[in-house]
This record gives structure tokens, sequence and C-alpha cells, in this order.
């Protein structure tokens, strides 16, 4: 049996840990920028990346907060599980006016018109080198993930770093949890589809 440990909630007006809301969007300021800076995140080439990546960055960074076992795992030990319904729709647009705005697309947003980019961007930054896989699903789908997770734990890694991130027209849906082998932490939860629909609804 493994277990979701840590889990976390972002969209474009708050962010919630394990079921409790910790920041809410109500500054001038760029809520992005309002997380990179509550979660103290140190990396300079996140301010290049595009919105899922940053996302994506910041949902692991919550992740490695909330449970300090995960800095403990070797750099091929964590795998990662993404999805999301809408590919990389929000950067595609976003290219494609760059190509009619200016008569060239823009490389620096070519570079993101794959969903999958938003894992290499948390595998580079957080040195995670185990198996990676990213589905574009119609829907949130428990059953993948159970599925997936039981499959790479403990064949191919110990544990898995999942996430939905769903970013269309810059509005943000964003689900991350952490799985492991053993309950490290004392809110950690059985690995199910029923629990897993739960704590996305949290």
């Amino acid at each position: 049996m493994n277990f979701i440990t840590t889990y976390c909630h972002i969209s474009e007006d708050h962010c919630a840990v394990n079921g409790e809301v910790l920041l809410t969007n109500e500054s001038e300021n760029s809520w992005i920028r309002t997380l990179y800076d509550h979660f103290k995140i140190d990396y300079s080439k996140f301010h290049k990346m595009d919105l899922m990546s940053k996302i994506g960055v910041i949902g692991s960074e919550i992740l490695k907060s909330q449970n300090g076992k995960i800095v403990d795992y070797d750099d091929d030990e964590i795998a990662l599980v993404f999805a999301n319904k809408n590919s990389s729709a929000n950067t595609d647009v976003k290219f494609q006016q760059s190509f009619k705005e200016n008569g060239s697309p823009s490389p620096a947003l070519f570079v993101y018109t794959l969903p999958n980019i938003v894992l290499g961007e948390i595998a580079i930054k957080n040195k995670w080198y185990g198996e990676n896989i990213f589905v574009v699903s119609e829907n949130f789908d428990p059953e993948f993930y159970e599925n997936y997770c039981n499959i790479l734990i403990p064949s191919k890694a110990m544990a898995c770093a999942c996430g939905w991130v769903n970013v269309l027209n810059d509005s943000i849906e964003a689900f991350f949890f952490f799985v492991e082998k053993e309950a490290s932490t004392e809110d950690s939860l059985p690995l199910t589809s029923n629990n897993l629909l739960n704590l996305r609804k949290a």
C-alpha cells in the first residue's frame, strides 16, 4: 500500500496546503511572484518560464517545504506523474500571437509548446532524474495516478511527485501530491482513487 503524504492546491485566487488555505490573491502584485516570494524559491530560470512551468515548479517546492523527507531521496528515486486537460494550449495561443504580431514566432515561447516541458523544468530544478510521464486527459483521472504510482513504486521509484496542472487563458487549476511507500506524515492517507478525489475537492 502506498500513501499520499502531502498535497496542495493552487488556483488564480488562492493556495492551500494539506487542506489549509495559506495564501489568497489579494495583492496588486503578481500572484505568481507572491507565491515565489512566500515559499522562498530561489531560481533565476524561473522568470523565463511559461505559466504552467512556473506553477509546476512552485508546486514541487511546496511539497518539499511541507514534507522534509523528500530531500532524503536519491536523485533517481522520485518519479514525476503529471496530467492535464488543455496540454500546452495557454502557451500555444501566445506563440501564435507572437507570429502574427511580430512576423516571426518567439523562440522563448516555442520551448514551452509541449506540455511535458513542465516535467523537465521540475526535474532540472530539483535534480530529479527518475521516471516521468505527462498525460493529456479530458478529466482528472484518479485511477490513472493510483495505478501508475503502484506500478512505479517500488520497482522503478521509491516515491512519486504527482500533479494535475491545467492552465488556460491564464486561469489556473493545479493539484499536487506526493506518494510514498510509507506514511511519513501524520496526515498521510492510503493512495486510493476515492482519497484522491476527496483531496482534490478539499
